[in-house]
């Protein structure tokens, strides 16, 4: 790679992404289509990259866009239940300065966390393959190279948790789990690991509020965010995520 790297640098490779034909299908086609409730709104329909706190030492990873959220609002958990209760959580936890996240443009904004998603475009059936996975997987070794500090990686769900896991190299892979906690090799974060906030586990209540409330409080624990930090300025913490802003 020529020249330094930036997050802003990565977000616009990240929205320029064309590597894989199906994904590249797929969210066009959505985003023409639409479903019926958006269809006077205009899709992104591109590569979903990630946005919060340039010094975050809180990094949540998430599966995939979603068709009708990220893939159409740009930002990533935004404008989807899964992105409602990601938000809460996050706000109760201190991490979010408030609990919505419906357009880019909302105001939101992260303190000491970033949230980021292992697949960048929005995958048939919520369900991207292992080589898709792998084609994004320099993107989100760039995300591990400029968020220096992170010390404890979220990972929502069993694919993102395997994932971190490839990316951090753990070996053997400890069986996955809601707060199950796992240790990368160096020094490297904690892994802890949650069910994701999809309306499969919300609405059966195999995942609840307290149940992730729980997940970010251990995070906030292991970051060990009461403490004091001196700030450099890497990126803004307004959660656009969008290319050209910040």
């Amino acid at each position: 790679m020529i020249g330094v790297d930036s997050l802003d640098r990565l977000r616009s490779d990240v929205c320029d992404c064309r590597r894989c034909p199906r994904l590249v299908d797929w969210r066009e086609l959505v985003a023409v289509e639409k479903r019926a409730s958006y269809r006077d709104q205009e899709y992104w329909g591109r590569p979903i990259s990630g946005f919060g706190d340039g010094e975050a030492r809180i990094l949540v990873l998430g599966l995939a866009p979603a068709a009708h959220g990220a893939n159409r609002t740009g930002r990533v958990f935004t404008g989807d239940r899964s992105g409602d209760w990601l938000f809460r959580a996050m706000h109760r936890a201190g991490l979010a300065n408030q609990p919505e996240s419906v357009s880019p443009d909302d105001g939101l904004a992260l303190r000491d966390a970033w949230v980021t998603a292992a697949v960048k475009c929005a995958p048939p059936d919520n369900k991207p393959l292992p080589d898709e996975r792998d084609e994004c997987r320099p993107f989100l070794r760039r995300e591990r190279a400029l968020l220096p500090d992170v010390r404890v990686v979220v990972c929502l769900g069993a694919f993102a948790y395997e994932a971190a896991c490839q990316e951090y190299g753990v070996r053997p892979r400890p069986k996955f789990g809601h707060l199950a906690e796992v240790a990368t090799p160096d020094g490297g974060p904690v892994l802890v690991c949650s069910f994701h906030p999809s309306q499969q586990n919300t609405f059966t209540g195999r995942l609840t509020e307290p149940m992730l409330d729980a997940v970010f409080t251990r995070a906030v624990e292991l970051a060990d965010l009461a403490l004091p930090r001196q700030r450099r300025r890497r990126s803004s913490t307004r959660a656009t995520g969008r290319p050209g802003t910040t």
